[in-house]
């Protein structure tokens, strides 16, 4: 197969352009960072709404996977614009190329904050914030090509993590690494499920050669097996080897603050995420089990584990609390959490 990939050089989107080229398929990537072309693999440098640069990247394709994202960091018209016009973009020049299939990428925000857990695929369309409202609004888009004869599956992944991934994650490794304990908002037993990036590739893969009737459908995709907070981050604190232990912090407290810091622009943790590491998080997967034979080799811990193994590797380039984190790639800015490091 042709195959073009959109994000190509980010942590998702090179997995799948890593997979595919080992699988044999012939890849063309975009993403505006650049990357090395590989045997069977070329890489085109521009952005996602240049119409010049996708049919440059389409001509020929058999199946699109399309990788490109926002982070719920982002400002919100630059969510938007990456995210709803993107896509839209992407969408119109995989139509007018005559791509038969197109693998969307979107994401469990477009739930909102469910109170339906575990959330199926039904749950209606939630949104709460900029980020879970583009992604709400460019999957409705992106659906609606299915009426011009496009094959669109959408997988709609859990937070996910592996080699490469960073983000929010660096912090978690970060304090571990230095010996630190790590607090957690309350007691940390709520239930938050998260996913493999080994295993969404495994899905990508799976939509891209299935029947269409399989293939244009919704599915989540997310860990069967997983635990509480608590239990995934002090196994992180553990493979650390200093003995130290996940704090609970007093919840209402805790959240006010971390609030008046986000809005203040001095922590990057964000609303909606706030809201979800106080109540359960998780997916139902029976309809990728069913439709699609999805099983997920790898549990949360897994996960965690794998990519704090990666990152201790790296840690080198990867501890620097003044980088801006644009992509999932880069460790996000700590701001003043960094300085309040020391009290743990």
């Amino acid at each position: 197969m042709v195959i073009a990939v959109t994000g190509a050089a980010g942590m998702l989107g090179s997995t799948v352009v890593q997979r595919l080229t080992g699988a044999g398929s012939a890849v063309t990537g975009v993403d505006l960072r650049a990357a090395p072309d590989t045997p069977g693999y070329r890489h085109l440098v521009g952005d996602i709404r240049d119409p010049a640069v996708l049919r440059a990247a389409f001509d020929d394709a058999d199946a699109v996977v399309h990788c490109a994202a926002a982070l719920p960091s982002y400002p919100p018209e630059q969510i938007r614009a990456i995210v709803v016009d993107g896509s839209r973009a992407v969408l119109d020049a995989a139509r007018a190329a005559r791509v038969p299939r197109l693998v969307y990428i979107s994401s469990t925000a477009v739930y909102g904050l469910p109170t339906q857990v575990p959330t199926p695929e039904q749950h209606p369309y939630a949104p709460v914030d900029a980020y879970s409202t583009a992604k709400a609004d460019a999957e409705r888009l992106a659906v609606g090509y299915r009426e011009h004869g496009l094959i669109l599956p959408v997988l709609r992944p859990k937070t996910f993590l592996g080699p490469g991934r960073m983000g929010l994650f660096a912090m978690l490794f970060q304090w571990a690494h230095e010996g630190r304990n790590f607090p957690v908002l309350g007691d940390g037993s709520v239930r938050i499920q998260m996913l493999h990036v080994a295993d969404l590739v495994d899905a990508v893969e799976t939509v891209l050669r299935v029947p269409a009737e399989a293939a244009n459908d919704t599915y989540n995709i997310a860990a069967a097996t997983f635990g509480t907070l608590r239990e995934d981050f002090q196994a992180v604190l553990d493979a650390a080897g200093h003995g130290k232990r996940v704090i609970g912090l007093p919840a209402r407290p805790a959240r006010a603050a971390l609030a008046l810091l986000e809005r203040s622009g001095l922590s990057p943790v964000y609303g909606r995420l706030l809201h979800k590491l106080m109540a359960d998080s998780y997916v139902d997967i029976d309809r990728a089990r069913q439709r699609l034979g999805f099983h997920p080799r790898h549990s949360n811990q897994d996960a965690v584990l794998e990519t704090f193994r990666w990152w201790r590797g790296q840690q080198a380039t990867t501890t620097a609390t003044t980088a801006s984190g644009p992509t999932s790639r880069d460790p996000w800015r700590q701001g003043v959490l960094a300085a309040a490091r020391v009290f743990f």
